[in-house]
């Protein structure tokens, strides 16, 4: 039975006409891609480069043209192969590009310099980057970086641009990263990246010599003016889980992390469960340097040979109508040796235009400041040190250790006759940290009504006259 629907010949011949238009007009851009990228991939090491692609795809419903069995050929023997490339969206303004089976050999060892599994940029500013010079630095940008599981030969070429800060010339070894991440990469600054799981060993590794490291993570954001000298500005850094086994040094780090941006009025430095195993670096220096060496360690870590150190330096300012206030609490603790402890308190006049801001980024600008007064307070406590000091220096002078601390206060109360009371009262609770009669000694400084630094590092021999010093021992 007929429907009483049916279409009209004519018609339909109509309607596949106009569907096999637009199919043909879809993709005819598509088609384009494709031989765009071809053309790109060609050209990437510039127009002399030998290229071999085996197919270059294009998916139309998906926006998404591939490159796959992509082989360059290098002047010098080196081969780059890409297992695939491939561009989404709009080719003149990628979604993203994704990189997958990159490996740099040797074309004649087939020893692989460089293997990343998988790289994926989003939002790039073009689809292909040429690496020669005919880009523009500004014309670089990228929205997103994704990179997983790389492998570098540290004796490539590659890796002597990548190191070239860490003088890797004569390198020889293998670095592994699992991971990369980053965001807003350009030219000149970078919004974020982290580094996860690194891993490295090899010869020649520049002052660390011959070993192995391992790196938990290194991330950092905010990175500005990196192609401008001196004007380098970081917001934040964060290293974690670093340790270290060369011939030159053998330690390890549980924690750094510097905040750069003291734009919300605070930054600083710390340092977390930092050590170095003393004993296993003097036992790779020149035999004839290793008694001096050893003598050092067992004063510095009572004879365990193993360095562990914390440090906080940290600052603070508050911007008030006519004046600001500056401050800064930190501490340095050397375990089993002694502790450190500065504190801090400045209220300053800054010239015009100038903020508490500009004084933590370049400590010269206090030069140009009004001090109204403050404290400056150091407290320094024994924590082993000092006794190991006098056992040390007694056994050298051939003296028991009592006669040495007579004439370590005999000494104190001649400088004090020299510089003033206050400077003898410190000498001599340095003495009391020795003997054992005292745990700390604090040092607490009180600067004039209005001055500046000019006024102190002019005649330093003059301070005890210019500030108002309280020494107590305790």
């Amino acid at each position: 039975m007929t429907s009483k629907f049916a279409i009209h010949p004519r018609v339909q011949h109509i309607g596949r006409t106009l569907v096999l238009v637009a199919l043909v007009g879809a993709a005819a851009p598509v088609l384009a891609d494709a031989e765009r990228l071809e053309a790109d991939l060609r050209g990437l090491f510039g127009p002399e480069s030998k290229v071999e692609i085996g197919e270059v795809s294009s998916a139309m419903l998906r926006s998404r043209v591939t490159a796959e069995d992509v082989v360059f050929l290098g002047e010098e023997g080196e081969r780059l192969i890409i297992d695939r490339y491939v561009v989404s969206g709009d080719y003149d303004s990628p979604d993203e590009v994704t990189v997958e089976g990159l490996r740099l050999e040797d074309s004649l060892s087939e020893v692989a310099l460089m293997e990343i599994e998988r790289l994926v940029l989003g939002e790039p500013s073009r689809a292909v980057f040429p690496l020669d010079d005919s880009l523009a630095p500004e014309d670089v940008r990228i929205g997103s970086l994704a990179i997983d599981a790389i492998t570098l030969d540290l004796a490539s070429d590659l890796a002597e641009k990548v190191f070239e800060e860490a003088s890797l010339r004569d390198g020889q070894g293998r670095v592994t990263i699992e991971r990369v991440r980053g965001e807003a990469l350009s030219h000149d600054a970078i919004g974020s990246l982290e580094i996860t799981e690194v891993a490295g060993t090899g010869e020649n590794l520049g002052d660390f010599g011959a070993g192995s490291f391992t790196l938990g993570t290194l991330a950092f954001e905010g990175l500005e003016g990196i192609d401008r000298e001196d004007e380098e500005r970081l917001d934040a850094l964060v290293l974690e889980d670093f340790a270290i086994d060369s011939d030159r040094l053998v330690g390890s780090l549980s924690r750094l992390s510097v905040d750069g941006d003291f734009g919300d009025g605070q930054g600083g430095v710390e340092v977390e469960n930092f050590q170095a195993d003393l004993a296993r670096m003097i036992e790779l220096a020149p035999e004839e340097e290793r008694a001096q060496l050893r003598m050092a360690s067992n004063v510095l870590t009572d004879g365990s040979g193993e360095l562990r150190l914390d440090a906080v330096f940290l600052g603070n300012w508050e911007e008030g109508d006519v004046q600001s206030r500056i401050t800064s609490d930190s501490q340095l603790t050397i375990h089993d040796a002694l502790r450190l402890l500065l504190d801090i308190e400045l209220p300053v006049v800054l010239p015009d235009g100038v903020t508490p801001e500009a004084v933590f980024a370049d400590a010269a600008v206090l030069d140009t400041a009004t001090l109204l007064g403050g404290e400056i307070r150091l407290t320094l406590a024994e924590l082993g040190l000092f006794g190991r000091l006098v056992t040390l220096g007694a056994a050298m002078e051939g003296v028991t250790e009592s006669q040495y601390l007579e004439q370590a206060r005999t000494q104190a109360e001649g400088f004090g006759m020299m510089f003033g009371p206050e400077v003898q009262q410190f000498l001599l609770g340095l003495v009391s940290l020795a003997e054992g009669a005292a745990d700390e000694v604090e040092v607490a400084v009180t600067l004039p009504a209005e001055s500046n630094l000019e006024t102190y590092t002019g005649d330093p021999l003059a301070l005890p006259d210019k500030l108002s010093l309280k020494v107590e021992t305790r």
